[in-house]
C-alpha cells in the first residue's frame, strides 16, 4: 500500500520515464514502465494492449518522432496505487495545423513503480482550434 508522499514521489518518477520513452521509442525505455502483464489503453473506450509484446507494438506502431511535440504535466491526484496526471500535448508543424489536446492520464502503479493499468484519455484542445 502506497502513502500519499510515496504515491506522489513514484508517479512523478513515472511520468518522467513515459516522457522520455516518448521520445527516444526506446524499447528497454518502453517495456520498463510496464509490468509483464499490463493494460495500456491509448484511448477511454479502446481495447487494451495487455502484456508487453502488444504494449511495445502499440506503441511503436503509432509512435511520435522525437522533436515533432511537447508535453506539460502535473500531478493531479493520487490516492492508493492509482495516479492521474494532467497533461497538455502539442504538435506544431511547419507542413501542417498545429494539434493540441488536453490528456488525463490515469496510472495503476505496482509494488515497484512500474504501471499495471494505463489509460489516456484525451481531447482536442479548444485552444488550438481557434488558433486554426
Amino acid at each position: 500500500m502506497w502513502d500519499r508522499e510515496a504515491a506522489a514521489a513514484a508517479a512523478e518518477d513515472w511520468i518522467s520515464r513515459y516522457v522520455r520513452a516518448w521520445e527516444t521509442n526506446d524499447p528497454g525505455d518502453i517495456l520498463s514502465l510496464f509490468t509483464p502483464d499490463a493494460e495500456y489503453r491509448d484511448g477511454p473506450s479502446t481495447a487494451p494492449w495487455i502484456g508487453h509484446d502488444a504494449i511495445l507494438t502499440g506503441w511503436l506502431g503509432q509512435k511520435d518522432d522525437p522533436g515533432t511535440w511537447s508535453f506539460e504535466h502535473e500531478l493531479t491526484a493520487v490516492d492508493g496505487d492509482i495516479a492521474i496526471i494532467r497533461g497538455r500535448t502539442s504538435y506544431p508543424s511547419a507542413t501542417t495545423k498545429s494539434r493540441q489536446y488536453d490528456n488525463l492520464m490515469v496510472i495503476r502503479l505496482a509494488d515497484d513503480g512500474r504501471a499495471r493499468s494505463f489509460t489516456d484519455w484525451y481531447v482536442t484542445s479548444d485552444a488550438a482550434e481557434t488558433a486554426e
